[in-house]
């Protein structure tokens, strides 16, 4: 089967416009410091995008801006004084690791895992407590983003409210499950923990690029 032609949005980059090759388009954005570009299943669908504004595609599928200018435009920016946390697990359940990352520079803050078996939920649980008892620690003043709002219930109950069932595979999940938990009932935090807004800024700087 032929593969399907696509079509590459450069709006930031040496030369911007629409080329009809990665490699063209590789050529464009190699070395350029946040270069803007995406690509598209249709020549169409790449001349409006570049018509366009990056942040109304950045983080979509499909060509498709998930936003409109007014509700990016509401939505802002995200504050950069900040850690942000996720999680992956290869299958529900299956190996499961967290980390945390400063929001700006990607930096790794810290990284837990792989675990035998867990679930990303719970992964996101942990990521956000560290993340807590991280910013604590530190005497930050930072806030912390998350891209998952499960994560955010059960941290404001104080509690992991997963369906998984302990086991010999993931005693070491729920020996790190309990002492969060503990760590929650036991300790006061100012930290804000706000939802990263993924349909306006595309994946969380925490991402481990698994999707």
């Amino acid at each position: 089967m032929a593969k399907k032609q696509k079509f590459y949005v450069v709006w930031k980059g040496k030369h911007p416009g629409i080329f009809e090759s990665w490699d063209d388009c590789k050529a464009q954005i190699t070395g350029i410091k946040g270069a803007e570009y995406k690509s598209f299943s249709t020549f169409a669908e790449a001349k409006k995008a570049f018509n366009g504004n990056y942040l109304e595609y950045k983080g979509t599928k499909k060509g498709k801006p998930s936003l409109t200018p007014e509700e990016l435009l509401k939505i802002g920016e995200p504050n950069m004084h900040s850690i942000a946390v996720d999680a992956a697990s290869s299958g529900n359940p299956g190996v499961m690791e967290y980390q945390g990352v400063d929001t700006k520079t990607k930096k790794k803050l810290f990284k837990q895992g792989p675990f035998k078996e867990g679930t990303n939920n719970i992964g996101e649980f942990l990521a956000l407590v560290h993340g807590l008892a991280f910013l604590k620690e530190q005497k930050s003043d930072r806030i912390i983003y998350t891209d998952s709002r499960i994560a955010m219930g059960w941290v404001r109950k104080k509690a992991c409210k997963t369906k998984l069932k302990p086991n010999a595979k993931n005693k070491t999940v729920f020996e790190l499950v309990a002492r969060a938990e503990k760590w929650l009932k036991t300790n006061s935090y100012n930290t804000p923990i706000v939802k990263w807004e993924t349909k306006a800024w595309g994946e969380i700087p925490a991402d481990f690029g698994r999707k």
